[in-house]
C-alpha cells in the first residue's frame, strides 16, 4: 500500500536530497575546514569532486540491482553506507581521509536518487509523472535552500565536524522512514535476473538511443553547468565580490528558490503545453542567460548585481528541464527503470565532476571561467536535443 499523497514526494524528496545537503551544508566550512586539518584550498575542493565521482560511479550498480531485487534492498544499503562514511568523515585527522570518505558517501548518496526515479516511472507516467517529479523538486529544492545555512548555524556553535555528525543522523533516520512508510514499488513479476552482460547489452541500448540520450544529455549538460556554479561560487562571491558567508548563504538560497518556482511553474503547465515544448523552451532560455553571464563576466557591465541575477536565471531552469528531460528519457523504459535512472544519474554527476575540473584549470582569478563552463553547458544542452531527438 502506498504512503498518503502527500506523503510519497516528501519521501523521495529526502532520498534525493543527498546530493546538494552533503554538497551545500559544507561549502561555508571550506575555509575551517582548511585550517583545522590543515590543508589548501585546493585539497579542500578535491573532496566535493571525489564526492561528485562517487556519487556518478556507484549509481551504474545501483540500477540493476534495483531492478534485480526491487527498490528497497538496494536503498538501505546505500543509506548504510552513506551513514558510516559520514561518521568517517566526523572524526578524520587528515584531508587524505577526508577524500576518500567523502567518496564513500558520494557511494552511498547516490542511491536515494537513482530509487527515487526509478519508484516515480513505476508509479506514474506522461503528465503525472512530470507532476510527481516536479512534486519531488519540490521537497528537494529546500535542500540547497537550507543546506548552507545550516551550515553556517553549526560553525556558530561547533566545528566543521558537526556538519557531518548531522548528515550520518539524516541517513540514519531515513533508512527508518523507509522502512516503515515506503512500500516496495516494483512487483517481483517485473524484476528482471540479468547477469553481467545483459547489464552491459542494456546500457549500450540505452546510449544508442537517440530519445533516451537526446533527453538525458538536455538534463545532464545543464546540470553540470549548475555544478560548475556551485563548486566556483565560495570564491566568485565570498572571496572575489566581498560577500559574508551568512549573505552566500542567502544568495545561496534564493538561487534555490528559483528552481521550486521553476518546477511547480511546469508541474502546473504539463497538462495544457506538450512537456517536449515545454523543455526546448527552457533550454532556450537557461543558453540565453549562459551567454549573457559570459558576457557581463567577462566585461564587468552590470557588476555583481548583474552576475548574481543571471545565475539566478540559469539555476532557476532547472527547476523546469530537469523533471521535463528526466520524465521524457525515462518514459519509454519500463522494466529497465532502473537501469536507466542509474545512467541518467551516472552522466549526470559525471559531467558535474568534469565541469568543476574544467573551471579549475581555466582559473584566472575572475569569474570569467565559471560564466564560460555554465554558456557552454547551456548551449550545449538545447544543441544535444535539436540533434539527436527528431
Amino acid at each position: 500500500m502506498l504512503p498518503r499523497p502527500w506523503l510519497l514526494p516528501v519521501i523521495l524528496g529526502l532520498m534525493s536530497a543527498f546530493g546538494p545537503l552533503a554538497t551545500d551544508m559544507y561549502l561555508p566550512a571550506f575555509p575551517a575546514i582548511a585550517a583545522g586539518l590543515p590543508a589548501d584550498p585546493a585539497a579542500v575542493q578535491g573532496t566535493l569532486a571525489a564526492f561528485f565521482a562517487g556519487m556518478a560511479a556507484a549509481q551504474l550498480f545501483y540500477g540493476p540491482l534495483a531492478d534485480r531485487l526491487g527498490r528497497k534492498p538496494p536503498l538501505l544499503l546505500g543509506l548504510a553506507i552513506f551513514t558510516l562514511a559520514s561518521l568517517g568523515c566526523a572524526l578524520t585527522r587528515d584531508i587524505g581521509t577526508l577524500t576518500w570518505l567523502r567518496f564513500g558517501q558520494g557511494l552511498g548518496g547516490c542511491a536515494g536518487m537513482v530509487m527515487a526515479r526509478a519508484i516515480v516511472r513505476d508509479l506514474a507516467e506522461g503528465p503525472a509523472a512530470i507532476r510527481l517529479m516536479a512534486q519531488l523538486g519540490l521537497v528537494q529544492g529546500l535542500a540547497p535552500i537550507l543546506a548552507p545555512s545550516i551550515g553556517g548555524a553549526l560553525l556558530s556553535f561547533g566545528s566543521w565536524r558537526m556538519i557531518f555528525w548531522v548528515l550520518a543522523a539524516y541517513a540514519a533516520l531515513l533508512a527508518v522512514v523507509v522502512v516503515v512508510a515506503l512500500p516496495e514499488s516494483l512487483a517481483p513479476e517485473r524484476r528482471r535476473q540479468d547477469g553481467p552482460a545483459a547489464i552491459l547489452r542494456t546500457y549500450l541500448r540505452l546510449l544508442r538511443d537517440r530519445h533516451f540520450l537526446g533527453h538525458t544529455l538536455a538534463a545532464v549538460l545543464p546540470l553540470a553547468g549548475m555544478f560548475a556554479y556551485i563548486g566556483s561560487s565560495p570564491f566568485v562571491y565570498m572571496e572575489l565580490f566581498g560577500i559574508s558567508p551568512q549573505r552566500y548563504g542567502l544568495f545561496f538560497g534564493a538561487n534555490a528558490l528559483g528552481i521550486m518556482v521553476a518546477a511547480q511553474t511546469v508541474a502546473r503547465t504539463a497538462k495544457r503545453i506538450a512537456p517536449g515544448v515545454l523543455l526546448r523552451a527552457a533550454l532556450a532560455w537557461m543558453a540565453a542567460s549562459g551567454l549573457v553571464l559570459l558576457g557581463v563576466a567577462t566585461t564587468g557591465i552590470g557588476g555583481f548585481p548583474a552576475l548574481a541575477a543571471l545565475i539566478f536565471a540559469f539555476v532557476a531552469g532547472i527547476g523546469a528541464v530537469m523533471p521535463l528531460a528526466t520524465t521524457l528519457a525515462m518514459g519509454p523504459q519500463g522494466r529497465h527503470a532502473g537501469s536507466a535512472s542509474a545512467l541518467i544519474g551516472t552522466l549526470q554527476f559525471g559531467g558535474g565532476a568534469v565541469a568543476g575540473a574544467l573551471v579549475g584549470l581555466l582559473h584566472t582569478g575572475t569569474a570569467v571561467p565559471m560564466a564560460a563552463v555554465i554558456a557552454a553547458c547551456g548551449v550545449g544542452g538545447l544543441v544535444a536535443l535539436r540533434v539527436l531527438v527528431r
